[in-house]
């Protein structure tokens, strides 16, 4: 797997020549090859509760849409493979009507709060449920409300990290609450003793 071959086309090359990056940018695309996904890009993937996926339509502008639902929804299969259920939305279906015409995909992956995001190139595969129930039940989301339509596997063809700039640090309420756990105990543990010295000094 080599992202900078997909990404870097002959324009991309140009601008990078004339603002001065293409030097370093050739070395990556020359030497910087990958072998599907490593632990780091596989945990990083289960930690998700959301990603972006780009497909391309008939008329030639590329559909961005959000894709959300709990931690671990979008599951690596193999080293190479992504998966996951399309749930039932607003009955648009662009994306899946891109994806009938046009299988190549990109996938962001954003963790505000890490300042880490990670970008793929995939072709993705529109599958019935009916017709496979093992994959469904490894991508299954027992413990999650959703009303399944059909699956999404995606072969991963390249993949890169992007830097952390001009990334704003946002947290979730579960994050936030994690971090405050700690600090919750701490004043219920003060408050509690508060009452208890209260309730001695009022019996004396």
């Amino acid at each position: 797997m080599n992202y900078a071959q997909i990404a870097f086309t002959d324009a991309v090359k140009g601008f990078q020549e004339r603002y001065g990056s293409r030097v370093g940018y050739a070395r990556q695309q020359e030497f910087k090859y990958t072998d599907g996904f490593t632990e780091s890009e596989e945990d990083f993937i289960s930690q998700q509760d959301n990603f972006y996926m780009s497909t391309i339509s008939e008329s030639g502008y590329p559909y961005i849409q959000f894709r959300g639902g709990p931690k671990g929804f979008l599951k690596v299969l193999d080293h190479e493979t992504l998966g996951f259920i399309d749930f039932g939305g607003n009955k648009q279906y662009i994306s899946a009507g891109n994806l009938a015409t046009h299988n190549k995909v990109a996938l962001f992956l954003l963790d505000q709060a890490a300042k880490a995001r990670l970008k793929i190139f995939a072709e993705a595969s529109i599958l019935d449920i009916e017709n496979n129930a093992e994959l469904y039940d490894k991508l299954n989301l027992p413990d999650y409300k959703f009303k399944p339509e059909r699956i999404i596997l995606l072969k991963v063809k390249a993949y890169d990290w992007n830097c952390p700039q001009h990334i704003t640090s946002r947290y979730t309420l579960e994050e936030i609450q994690h971090e405050f756990a700690a600090q919750h105990e701490y004043i219920n543990k003060l408050r509690a003793e508060n009452q208890a010295l209260k309730a001695q000094l009022a019996s004396k």
